[in-house]
């Protein structure tokens, strides 16, 4: 299904078509294709809100069958390399499996390197103050549209590569200092699960990853912006809030492994609480298919912080 008709609907009750929750919808991958696994019955329509001007700006909200039980919450970030080439679709399945399971799942956009639209595209400061803003939108429009069901002391935040960068790091908000970008969250999680997370940023740099992904999003290396490695690596920023569950696939040539082992010595060092689940012969993409094992060790680890 082409990205574009995944994102081009609008309102709260023309989404659910558009995504196609089918159990024969796949969401494309460099790795091939992820399946949408099927709704229960009673699944109510996903619901877009937006949380800015920009197409960028906007999350999907994504309820359980059910109504008037308080419900867990877990934010999902989706990867690609901070790039506009993917979008919210790779959440997708893994937000539906979630659902399935009596959670909700509020999977959100952002702004990436090369999206345009309205102000400025993806990068440095966007990409940080937009995650943050989605999910400081969970306890006003996101409450409201699940007509207050949303249990906000039981959320946990979930991402995958990129999105495992901004997950952390969203979790570290409360170590930035007053007046940086993204400081002072409304919304604390009870835990973090990381998917192939990229988490040293400096590390990542030095390596190349994703062909300068890092030095694209943050607009420099760290000898000419350093100030905006200290803000933006979760590895600089640690402990974060709550403990941090690194999931990685010991088969990742995406992604190296030592992302995750450097941001678990450090967030140790600094006495947090965080740990590495590393799944053998697991690549990249395993830990975003609900078809997968992958996935089924990072849905326990999701469901043990909630």
């Amino acid at each position: 299904m082409p990205r574009r008709t995944l994102l081009g609907a609008v309102g709260l009750g023309g989404l659910g078509a558009a995504l196609g929750l089918a159990a024969c919808s796949t969401v494309p991958t460099p790795g091939g294709g992820v399946q949408i696994p099927a709704t229960q019955p009673g699944t109510p329509t996903p619901g877009r809100l937006s949380y800015g001007a920009d197409p960028a700006q906007y999350g999907v909200l994504h309820l359980p069958p059910g109504d008037g039980k308080s419900l867990p919450v877990v934010v999902v970030v989706h990867g690609g390399y901070w790039r506009s080439s993917y979008g919210l679709e790779l959440g997708t399945p893994l937000a539906v499996d979630l659902t399935n399971r009596g959670v909700a799942a509020w999977n959100i956009e952002y702004r990436r390197v090369g999206s345009g639209g309205v102000g400025a595209g993806g990068g440095w400061p966007t990409t940080f103050t937009d995650v943050a803003a989605a999910i400081d939108l969970l306890p006003e429009a996101v409450q409201k549209a699940a007509a207050g069901r949303l249990d906000l002391d039981r959320v946990v935040f979930l991402g995958h590569s990129a999105g495992g960068h901004l997950a952390t790091w969203a979790a570290s908000r409360d170590r930035l200092r007053d007046g940086s970008v993204a400081a002072a969250p409304r919304v604390r999680p009870v835990g973090t699960v990381a998917q192939a997370g990229v988490l040293d940023l400096v590390a990542g740099a030095a390596e190349g990853l994703g062909g300068g992904a890092v030095v694209d999003l943050l607009g420099g290396t760290p000898a000419t912006v350093a100030d905006r490695y200290a803000l933006a690596s979760p590895a600089a920023l640690v402990p974060a809030a709550g403990p941090v569950v690194c999931v990685h696939g010991d088969a990742d040539t995406i992604v190296p492994l030592d992302q995750s082992q450097r941001y678990v010595d450090a967030a140790v060092a600094a006495r947090g609480d965080a740990r590495l689940r590393v799944v053998p012969g697991a690549d990249h993409f395993a830990v975003i298919d609900p078809a997968q094992p992958a996935w089924t060790a990072v849905r326990a680890e999701v469901e043990s912080l909630l």
